[in-house]
């Protein structure tokens, strides 16, 4: 990859985008993950105001800390990045206590992590209607377009999305030429939805190399019964949240009227 002029590209397309939406700037959740490094990095070589802002709900110490040194060293690098810091664990907790007790609870802590991400996409909108700014996505292709690993609303929930045509393996590459601190570099991806340790990994089954590969096997047609070990595994858990997840990467549903019942 020509990870120069990929970042260059990116930052024009970014810039172009704004102008032409006639937005003031750009805001995007800061995760301690080196997609919304990354993407913050990105935003803030547009010379266009951005806003970095954390939203930690029973967020692991870890996770904060590699969030606030990024965030520090872009300001530090970037006089147009401003951040803004909303602890978003006492509006969890509320709307846990004003929804129903369920007696069924299979779904839980699904329904919760989701419930996490939509309150943050909530919070950016927030900003983003204050000062005319654009919410930035962090996903990237990957996830927005192979397993759908993000939340409908939630971190799917943006005006653009300037990583979602590069691989993670891609990501780490302009994470690296960016100067993104080494502890993002080296930490596991994960969503952090959960409140606990688990990985990306561990909840997904396969690496992102992995799934990178099964991709690519994808999209070479290959069959499955033409694999075997650990690729064919793999290959099987790619296809089956590709399928699952499709409700996430196409459009909604219209139904639409015959014009003979109108």
């Amino acid at each position: 990859m020509k990870t120069e002029q990929v970042v260059d590209h990116i930052v024009n397309w970014l810039k172009e985008y704004a102008m032409n939406a006639k937005m003031d700037g750009f805001v995007l959740g800061i995760s301690g993950g080196i997609d919304s490094a990354v993407t913050s990095a990105l935003c803030a070589k547009t010379g266009i105001r951005t806003l970095c802002v954390e939203m930690p709900i029973h967020q692991a110490e870890s996770q904060v800390t590699r969030a606030e040194e990024h965030i520090a060293q872009l300001k530090q690098r970037f006089a147009n990045v401003s951040d803004v810091r909303v602890d978003l664990t006492p509006v969890f907790e509320a709307f846990k206590v004003q929804t129903p007790q369920t007696t069924d609870d299979t779904h839980l802590d699904l329904a919760l992590a989701n419930t996490r991400a939509r309150l943050r996409m909530t919070t950016l909108y927030y900003f983003a209607g204050l000062h005319r700014y654009l919410v930035a996505g962090t996903g990237n292709k990957v996830e927005d377009f192979g397993v759908g690993f993000f939340t409908k609303y939630g971190d799917g929930g943006v005006d653009l999305s300037p990583i979602a045509d590069l691989l993670k393996s891609e990501v780490y590459e302009l994470g690296a030429y960016l100067k993104v601190p080494d502890s993002i570099l080296k930490a596991a991806p994960t969503d952090g939805l959960f409140g606990d340790s688990r990985t990306d990994e561990d909840q997904i089954g396969a690496s992102y190399d992995e799934l990178e590969m099964a991709m690519e096997l994808q999209n070479e047609g290959v069959a499955i019964q033409d694999l075997s070990g650990r690729t064919r595994e793999v290959y099987e858990i790619y296809t089956r949240l590709n399928r699952a997840n499709q409700h996430k990467m196409n459009p909604i549903p219209v139904c639409k009227i015959p014009p003979t019942l109108k």
